[in-house]
């Protein structure tokens, strides 16, 4: 787990529960990208964080983004980003949101469907479309292979129905899968891009960007079982790098390639102050006696994520104390609401005590935007940011 010593303080100083940020540690992902990724332009998924300050934070240092909605379209543009670094990139939209998203001067539109081609045509003449091509999302922790993406027979048939409706055929797409925790996802996603991208210049459909989508990974989650993930960053950014030069030499025209991280930039340096409801000690239907630490913080209002990872926890009041093994469950009546994956189990301190204050790392991404709005009575999460780094 990256030590934040900016986290760490904002979150000793903090008396009551709150997910706090720190711009500077993001401001310092977005360079490291850049660093990896020479030449990679970078289009911030924003719903893996829609805080106003986060997004100012990127598109300060140049970031653009990746929108899914006319909502998000309109945040962007307050940050004051030139809308020609925003994409409309879910590829299911109503034809209410394509002209919203042309009136406000989007003209950059993610596609994978026959229909939505013909919609955008109609609603967003002459705008720039790139299609979405399906991957497997093997190696993920979330795959996204079932909703999104066409196969490589159909994204062909889709630029050439927007080339013939006057739009402009543009690029490619592709997501690996949230959470990607191999590079051989990459090196097989290369794969398929260049086949196509082959495909379409034969047909006269010459490309000038290929957008890689999100995936890459965050680096302070542990697994099911409470072991670290520990993603092979070295290995996934150099696949991404010798991918694009296998493109850039199958392509006859410059290709531009573009980047939609989410987690990657905002998970590990985000992390949530919530305390203790109760540790109690509860019998199991089996007869087993066993441990349950109750946290005000739960699926609903922050941690939604908890069903395929563990979020690492500090206890600050108990730091050289007596631990034992327990379930840890959010403060809502849904029994979805816990840490209970396969029977592994949670190391806590035996006296912890209701109020003690608890600090979970790694929550940067996702966390504000899957809150619901009170469920059970329980409030999202507010917001706090430690500052970002001035430019001089």
């Amino acid at each position: 787990m990256p030590e934040n010593a900016r986290l760490r303080a904002a979150l000793a100083a903090a008396t009551e529960d709150q997910l706090v940020y720190d711009l500077a540690g993001i401001e310092r992902g977005y360079a490291t990208l850049l660093r990896e990724l020479p030449g990679v332009a970078v289009r911030f998924a924003m719903k893996a964080c829609p805080v106003d300050e986060v997004l100012a934070t990127l598109a300060a240092a140049g970031s653009g983004f990746d929108a899914a909605s006319p909502g998000e379209i309109a945040q962007a543009l307050g940050t004051g980003v030139p809308v020609e670094r925003i994409h409309y990139g879910n590829t299911i939209k109503s034809d209410r949101n394509i002209a919203e998203a042309y009136r406000l001067g989007v003209r950059d539109f993610a596609t994978d469907s026959l229909a939505d081609v013909a919609a955008i045509a109609e609603h967003a003449p002459g705008a720039r479309v790139f299609c979405r091509l399906a991957t497997s999302g093997d190696g993920a922790l979330w795959g996204l292979s079932q909703k999104f993406g066409c196969s490589a027979k159909d994204a062909v048939q889709v630029l050439e129905a927007a080339r013939a409706s006057g739009l402009r055929p543009a690029g490619l797409s592709v997501h690996v899968g949230s959470q990607q925790m191999t590079a051989d996802a990459w090196r097989e996603t290369f794969e398929l891009l260049a086949d196509v991208l082959v495909t379409l210049n034969r047909r006269g459909i010459p490309l000038d960007h290929i957008n890689l989508g999100g995936g890459l990974p965050a680096a302070g989650y542990l697994d099911k079982r409470g072991v670290p993930l520990d993603p092979p960053m070295d290995k996934i950014f150099t696949a991404i790098r010798e991918g694009m030069q296998q493109l850039r030499a199958a392509s006859p025209a410059p290709l531009d390639f573009l980047m939609e991280p989410g987690r990657y930039l905002v998970a590990d340096h985000g992390a949530i102050r919530a305390h203790v409801y109760r540790l109690s000690v509860r019998r199991q239907l089996s007869g087993e006696r066993q441990f349950w630490l109750y946290l005000s913080c739960g699926k609903f209002n922050g941690l939604f994520e908890m069903d395929q990872l563990q979020y690492r926890l500090e206890f600050p009041s108990h730091p050289n104390e007596e631990y034992v093994p327990a379930v840890v469950a959010g403060p809502t009546c849904d029994s979805d609401d816990a840490y209970f994956h396969d029977g592994n189990l949670v190391q806590v301190p035996r006296a912890a005590a209701s109020g003690d204050p608890v600090w979970i790392f790694s929550c940067g991404a996702y966390a504000t935007s899957y809150m619901t709005q009170g469920f059970n009575g329980f409030s999202p999460l507010p917001c706090s940011w430690t500052a970002a780094e001035r430019r001089r």
